[in-house]
């Protein structure tokens, strides 16, 4: 997990507690690399023993050697890893009866809770989180069935060894320190009494900027109108480009897959990037090494109403909409992003 920041102990006595938290952010595999090793030239007749044989350096036993830097086999992420704006934060939290059977002082751990909440930079609050594995579709919710919602609270008795194990996703949308705090709630009961204990555990991790968007627009100079919109006065709306420049600040190899113009009412949008194909043609995907930068252009159009008025201006500017973008990762982990309003200033 991410940086553990020292933890609170609600209950007073300073005795260990019979039950522990893991926490283990979820993430994708990567690709195993491999560095093979070169053949010489010309190929040793003489003594080939003192050349090992090239297989020795693959990532996995094989007998035909593969010059290929990527193997087939899959690596589990070593560490914590990189957090982005516009993906989602996904971890398993795991609280374990570490009480082992037949200890001399028998204990009897029940009713068992894991709750979770997220502190993000822009709000003083944190918010609760869902635990998952999520009900199936067309489970009754708790305020359809309130027997289930409460048994639901009531927690998870364990036995010795035994562990309660959730899943927390979160959506993160800016950028800056965020904190996972983690509260676990269970009852400790002997042969002579019993006791509620609670703990509670921080996580910190910081979330960075995967993509930087860059726009700016100009106005288009008025078509010629046409033979019948001269005929029948027809007025048409003004047209302004729309340009962004995506940038690839990541640590990632990341395959842009939609960058779409929202408009708002009184607009209309037209992409010309790589969707636009001639015939025979294959669309393409761009692919944005880590720095790399992606220019895209949306020609947005003014929609006149039946009296041939166009948008008003507010403080000066035209809102067209918003920018919407979706990317993937190299194991196809997803990522999106919107910007904040876009428009153009009236002179």
């Amino acid at each position: 997990m991410a940086h553990q920041r020292t933890g609170s102990t609600i209950d007073g006595p300073k005795e260990p507690h019979s039950v522990s938290l893991k926490v283990l952010r979820l993430s994708r595999p990567s690709l195993s690399i491999q560095h093979p090793l070169p053949t010489p030239s010309p190929s040793p007749t003489n003594s080939p023993a003192i050349y090992p044989p090239p297989s020795a350096s693959l990532a996995y036993p094989s007998s035909q050697p593969d010059p290929f830097i990527l193997s087939p086999l899959l690596t589990l992420p070593p560490a914590f890893g990189s957090a982005y704006v516009g993906e989602t934060f996904s971890c398993t939290l795991c609280a374990n009866n570490e009480l082992l059977p037949g200890s001399t002082a028998p204990k009897s751990i029940t009713n068992v809770r894991i709750e979770a909440e997220m502190k993000i930079p822009s709000s003083p609050t944190a918010i609760p989180l869902i635990l998952g594995p999520e009900p199936s579709e067309g489970a009754a919710s708790e305020e359809e069935d309130p027997e289930k919602g409460a048994e639901k609270r009531k927690g998870v008795d364990l036995e010795p060894g035994q562990s309660l194990q959730k899943v927390v996703s979160f959506d993160l949308k800016e950028e800056g320190a965020h904190v996972l705090a983690v509260t676990v709630t269970y009852t400790e009961t002997t042969p002579t009494s019993g006791r509620v204990r609670t703990f509670r555990k921080l996580y910190q991790f910081v979330c960075k900027g995967c993509m930087v968007v860059r726009t700016k627009s100009g106005i288009l100079p008025p078509a010629p109108a046409s033979s019948l919109e001269k005929k029948e006065g027809k007025k048409t709306g003004r047209k302004w480009a729309l340009e962004a420049q995506l940038e690839n600040t990541g640590e990632e190899i990341i395959t842009l897959e939609i960058v779409i113009l929202e408009t708002n009412e009184g607009f209309k949008s037209q992409g010309i990037n790589w969707e636009v194909l001639r015939e025979g043609e294959e669309m393409e995907k761009p692919v944005l090494m880590p720095g790399d930068v992606q220019q895209v252009c949306f020609i947005v159009e003014e929609v006149l109403d039946e009296e041939g008025r166009g948008q008003e201006p507010v403080d000066g500017r035209v809102i067209f909409g918003i920018l919407s973008l979706a990317w993937r990762g190299p194991m196809g982990n997803r990522g999106f992003l919107s910007t904040g309003s876009l428009g153009a200033r009236i002179k």
